[in-house]
């Protein structure tokens, strides 16, 4: 699959690229931001996919998050994809901010008029590792997932979907239990249809019940004056309680910090202490 390169910048000896490309999976351009570490240039180097929220491109990571200087030090790529399809045409993609365009909440849509190109779940999952893997130098057996609120639920959701293929995975203020907020009623009714029972295949909460693999080491930061923590719309509570009732090990922090307004600030604060978490595993 032919890969397009928009931009290139020399960033900790390595390079933060941006490249374009046709999805077969979403049937529309999508764009991805890769760092490529110094160690890159001679050597196949582990893979952390990130993972990013509501309203985001693949730009608000790579320009904010502050990660490339870890990623460097521990001979980490970094991919960065955007957070849903976009320019499909579909009518009323555009209309709010939480549904839709840079809304695509990391799952397969089975409802018109989304299911043709609202397969971001896939997406992540298969198409993305193969274009990342054939394109660079990347060890496709060490490979792990971070992201932050949608991303943290699309980060969570993937990992315990699919034991043993993430090394580690971790989250800032992740959606854990999609099906009680309502930013999650609103996506996955909108996605998947009516059926509760479809959307609990989203829901990080659900998932953990019957996870078979207690040796994944989540870590999760979580702010305190988060507005939409006391708003209900992440409950990370919920999440614990059910990695507790199945020995699943997590290490949860809430920190002194907002995510609200600009989550980054947030993100950057901590970046490091996540990327040294998948490092331990990446790198073992």
């Amino acid at each position: 699959m032919a890969l397009k390169q928009v931009s290139s910048n020399k960033c900790f000896e390595g390079f933060q690229k941006v490249f374009e490309h046709d999805s077969a999976e979403l049937k529309c351009k999508m764009k991805f931001g890769i760092y490529l570490p110094p160690k890159a240039e001679t050597g196949k180097c582990p893979v952390l996919y990130w993972l990013s929220g509501l309203t985001c491109t693949e730009q608000n990571f790579i320009t904010k998050a502050g990660f490339q200087q870890a990623a460097a030090e521990h001979g980490l790529i970094v991919v960065a994809p955007d957070t849903s399809p976009r320019g499909c045409n579909i009518e009323g993609e555009d209309e709010s901010w939480d549904f839709g365009t840079g809304a695509g909440f990391y799952v397969d849509a089975t409802e018109d008029p989304w299911k043709t190109n609202y397969r971001m779940y896939s997406y992540i999952r298969d198409e993305l590792p193969k274009l990342i893997n054939a394109n660079f130098p990347t060890d496709p057996e060490r490979m792990s997932i971070f992201g932050h609120s949608m991303g943290g639920h699309g980060a969570l959701i993937l990992a315990l979907k699919n034991p043993g293929k993430y090394k580690s995975v971790s989250a800032f203020a992740p959606i854990c239990n999609p099906i009680q907020c309502q930013w999650g009623k609103k996506a996955l009714g909108g996605y998947l249809g009516p059926d509760v029972s479809k959307w609990e295949a989203y829901d990080a909460t659900q998932l953990v019940k019957s996870c078979p693999d207690a040796h994944l080491d989540i870590l999760i930061d979580q702010g305190k004056d988060d507005q939409f923590l006391s708003a209900g719309q992440l409950l990370p509570d919920n999440f614990i309680a059910a990695c507790t009732e199945r020995k699943i090990p997590v290490v949860f922090r809430l920190q002194q910090a907002s995510c609200f307004c600009n989550p980054y600030f947030f993100i950057a604060t901590f970046i490091n202490d996540h990327i040294k978490h998948h490092a331990k595993y990446l790198n073992a």
